[in-house]
């Protein structure tokens, strides 16, 4: 059905703690002043991303994927299992925590779990993430809670522009004021805050807090995790392993000159951070340029990469597949 890429038409999202980058830095229109999310990849109900071009173009990957599995290798699941983003973090989001599978199948009405990851796209001087808390035991988390001793409670850690950093589900953690992120993630909606700085929205209501699910779904005590990277120069293109794990397989690519390869993953999630250029199937041009989201497709059998460009892409490695 498709010899070429899947270019998608993001969605956006307004946040309470949102701004104006994803307009100013990638020159999306944005809905709001305060939009905070721009979902890039998506299949998930609560914001689809639309196909642009080919035959299954102004429908939804929702489409795609229930009706065409082709696409995607014939993956397995009744739902597409990931979801890209990039986050503009104008001020700090709240501290929350994401529930696995399990706990998601049977709380959330048969969602998906919740690990993520992040590439820190840009942050300003000082920004930082929290990542993780201090608690040793389960009466120690509930205590400092109770007590709202956060700043004993949460670890904070400082970044800086292209730092990488690994959430699998029950890891307490926040994206920090001053962040741009591109997040890779569970293809999952469900978020339980702990704690929301006791701010107020336009209407001068407190956001809801989870505290309950919280504490059913945190990891305790926190376990730090750092993937090891890989990084290799091909032809044109310098591929970063950031991480590869039971969902995703995630890479920071930087691409000068030309790249041509078989298609080896069943489908690839591509987002262009920075740059452009064109991907080339069987003498057919695709350009693509900064804020760009597409996928490449399972019936795409070679391509090759032209430009000077910055990109994250990324394939699922959940564990219904047959390959990998």
């Amino acid at each position: 059905m498709y010899n070429e890429p899947i270019f998608l038409e993001p969605k956006f999202k307004d946040r309470i703690w949102g701004g104006k980058k994803l307009r100013e830095l990638f020159g999306y229109t944005i809905p709001t002043e305060t939009t905070g999310e721009c979902w890039g990849i998506s299949a998930h109900e609560n914001g689809p991303s639309t196909i642009q071009n080919g035959p299954l173009a102004g429908r939804t990957l929702i489409d795609a994927w229930n009706d065409h599995r082709e696409l995607f290798g014939n993956e397995k699941g009744e739902q597409f299992p990931l979801l890209v983003k990039i986050l503009d973090a104008n001020k700090d989001l709240s501290v929350q925590v994401h529930p696995d599978d399990d706990y998601a199948r049977v709380n959330e009405n048969g969602e998906l779990g919740k690990t993520e990851c992040w590439y820190v796209i840009d942050c300003e001087e000082g920004a930082e993430l929290i990542l993780g808390h201090h608690a040793q035991t389960k009466e120690e988390f509930v205590t400092l809670i109770e007590k709202g001793a956060w700043d004993k409670l949460l670890k904070k850690v400082p970044i800086s522009p292209g730092d990488f950093y690994y959430v699998p589900s029950g890891t307490v953690h926040a994206i920090g004021k001053g962040t741009l992120i591109l997040e890779t993630q569970q293809s999952s909606d469900t978020t339980y805050r702990v704690y929301d700085y006791d701010r107020i929205d336009d209407k001068g209501n407190a956001r809801e807090l989870h505290i309950r699910q919280s504490i059913d779904v945190t990891t305790i005590p926190h376990q730090d995790t750092y993937p090891e990277q890989t990084e290799l120069s091909d032809q044109g293109l310098v591929k970063k392993k950031l991480v590869s794990q039971e969902y995703f397989t995630v890479f920071h690519g930087t691409l000068a000159g030309a790249y041509e390869t078989e298609h080896t993953e069943n489908y690839l999630l591509v987002s262009i951070l920075a740059g452009e250029g064109e991907v080339v199937v069987n003498g057919t041009s695709h350009p693509f340029s900064k804020g760009d989201h597409f996928i490449i497709p399972a019936t795409v059998e070679r391509y090759e990469l032209i430009g000077n460009a910055e990109m994250i892409y990324s394939y699922s490695t959940v564990k219904e597949k047959k390959w990998g």
